[in-house]
C-alpha cells in the first residue's frame, strides 16, 4: 500500500481543481501527489465541486483522504494520495472559490467538468478568481482543462476572455498575456464510485472510506508546452506527463478511439444488457466490433505513433477484470459526446470514401437505445440533456426504420450537416437498423466484423 506523507506538513494548495469527481482523484490528483512525494510541496489541492455537497463534504470529514484501488490482470494495489488539502462547493460557497483561486501559492487552476459543463457561468467563476488576482498584483496562472473536448484548452480561454472583455478590456488583456490556457489530454479509466468499492477498501484497509475509488494501472496526460511558469513543463515531465507542442494528434486518438469506441459499446451493452464493459468485451463477437471499429473508422484518418499497438492495449484496457465500469454510465450525455466521438470519423471517412460499417452499426445502436428498454424487454433510463426529445422522435416513428433514421440524424446539434441525406451514410444505418431491428444486436455484430 502507498501512504501519503504522514503529516502533509508544508504542503501548499497550489492547484485549484474545478469538479471534484472520481475522475480527477484517480488521475491529476496522483500526479500531483508524485511532484509533492518528489520533494515539491506547491502542488497541494483545493478540490472544488461544482454542486453536489456529499462528496466534498465527505472528504472533508476524512480530512481529504481517500483510497484508490489500482487494477490490472497481473496486480491490484492499493494507494491513499494525500493532495487534496481541502473541498469546497462552487454552488455553496462561491467566495471561497474565488478566494482560492486568488490565494498567492495558487499556480494552477485545472477542470473536469464534464462537456457540458463549458458554459458562461464557469467562465464568469473562473475570470472572477483571475480579476481578483489581476487587482491583487499577483502573477497569471496556467488554467488546464482536463475534459474531453478537442482544442479544449483554447476553448476555455475564448468562453473566458469574452467574459473579461465584457466587464473591462484591461482585464481580458491581463488574462490573455499573463495566463496559459493549454490544450490537453488525459486518458485514465475510471469507474463511478460503488458501494461495493467502499466495502471492498473497507475489507482491505479496515475503515469505512466513503471515497474510495477503482482504476486501472495505465495513465496517461498529455499536455502542451505552454504555461504561465515555462519551467512547470520539464516538472511535470520527470512525473510521467507528456508535454509536447501539438496535443492534436493525442487527442484525436483518444476521442475516436478509446471514446468513440467506448460510447458505442454503452449503446450495444445497454441495448444487450451487460451491467459493464468488461461483461461485453469478454464476448468474442463484441470484441471483433471493437477492433474494427478502431481499425476500420478511428485509425484510418490518425497520426498519433504507435496506433496499433494503442488499439491492442485499448482491447486489453476494456477487459480488465477489476473495472467495474458501467455501460449506462458511459452511455450518459450521448447527444453531447456523440458529436465529438463520431462526428469527425464520419466526415473524414465520407471524404476519403472509406466505408464506415461499424460506424454505421454504432449509430444503428444508439436509435434503438433510445427506446429505453433492452432487448429482453427491461426498461433502463436515460441520463441526457436531450433524452426526453429523442425518446420522443423515436417513438414517434416506432416501426418506420427509414423514418427513424431521417428524424434522428437531422438533429444538426448531434449530426454533421446534410448527413441524413447522404446516400453512402443513411442506407447503411437503415441496414444496420433493420437487422438489429430483425435479427438482434449479437447478429448484426457478427455480419458487420465479417464483412471485408
Amino acid at each position: 500500500m502507498v501512504l501519503p506523507n504522514s503529516t502533509r506538513g508544508g504542503v501548499q494548495p497550489g492547484v485549484v481543481h474545478l469538479g471534484l469527481g472520481a475522475f480527477h482523484r484517480a488521475h491529476q490528483a496522483l500526479v500531483y501527489e508524485r511532484l509533492i512525494a518528489g520533494g515539491d510541496p506547491r502542488w497541494g489541492v483545493v478540490g472544488v465541486a461544482m454542486r453536489s455537497t456529499q462528496l466534498a463534504d465527505a472528504l472533508a470529514a476524512q480530512d481529504g483522504l481517500y483510497s484508490v484501488q489500482i487494477a490490472d490482470a497481473d496486480s491490484v494495489r492499493w494507494q491513499i494520495p494525500g493532495a487534496l488539502l481541502r473541498t469546497c462547493v462552487a454552488a455553496r460557497e462561491r467566495q471561497q472559490v474565488v478566494d482560492a483561486m486568488e490565494a498567492p501559492q495558487t499556480r494552477w487552476i485545472t477542470l473536469t467538468v464534464t462537456e457540458k459543463g463549458y458554459t458562461p457561468d464557469l467562465a464568469a467563476l473562473i475570470v472572477d478568481g483571475l480579476a481578483q488576482r489581476m487587482k491583487s498584483g499577483l502573477p497569471g496562472v496556467t488554467v488546464a482543462s482536463c475534459d474531453n473536448l478537442s482544442d479544449n484548452g483554447r476553448k476555455l480561454q475564448a468562453l473566458c476572455l469574452s467574459d473579461a472583455a465584457a466587464r473591462e478590456p484591461a482585464l481580458a488583456a491581463w488574462i490573455e498575456a499573463r495566463c496559459a490556457f493549454p490544450n490537453s489530454m488525459v486518458d485514465r479509466i475510471v469507474p463511478a464510485s460503488t458501494d461495493a468499492q467502499h466495502a471492498a477498501a473497507a475489507a482491505a484497509l479496515g475503515v469505512e472510506d466513503r471515497g474510495a475509488l477503482s482504476t486501472e494501472a495505465f495513465w496517461e496526460w498529455v499536455i502542451e508546452r505552454r504555461m504561465a511558469d515555462p519551467s512547470d513543463a520539464e516538472l511535470l515531465a520527470r512525473a510521467g506527463v507528456t508535454v509536447v507542442e501539438d496535443v492534436k494528434p493525442f487527442e484525436d486518438a483518444k476521442l475516436r478511439m478509446l471514446n468513440g469506441s467506448h460510447t458505442a459499446l454503452a449503446m450495444i451493452g445497454a441495448v444487450q444488457g451487460w451491467a459493464t464493459v468488461a461483461d461485453g468485451i469478454a464476448q468474442p463477437g463484441v470484441r471483433r466490433f471493437v477492433h474494427a471499429f478502431m481499425s476500420r473508422v478511428a485509425i484510418p484518418s490518425l497520426s498519433r505513433p504507435g496506433l496499433p499497438a494503442y488499439r491492442d492495449a485499448l482491447l486489453e484496457r476494456f477487459a480488465n477484470p477489476h473495472l467495474r465500469h458501467r455501460v449506462h454510465q458511459i452511455a450518459s450525455d450521448s447527444s453531447l459526446k456523440i458529436p465529438l466521438r463520431w462526428g469527425p470519423p464520419l466526415l473524414d471517412g465520407l471524404a476519403a470514401g472509406r466505408e464506415l460499417e461499424p460506424l454505421a452499426l454504432a449509430c444503428a445502436a444508439w436509435m434503438r437505445y433510445l427506446r429505453g428498454e433492452d432487448e429482453a424487454g427491461r426498461p433502463y433510463a436515460m441520463s441526457d440533456p436531450q433524452a426526453d426529445a429523442l425518446q420522443a422522435l423515436a417513438r414517434r416513428h416506432a416501426g418506420d426504420v427509414e423514418g427513424t433514421v431521417r428524424a434522428l440524424l437531422s438533429i444538426a446539434s448531434i449530426w454533421p450537416s446534410g448527413c441524413a441525406d447522404d446516400v453512402r451514410w443513411a442506407p447503411r444505418v437503415v441496414h444496420w437498423l433493420r437487422r438489429i431491428e430483425s435479427a438482434g444486436l449479437a447478429a448484426a455484430l457478427d455480419e458487420v466484423t465479417a464483412a471485408p
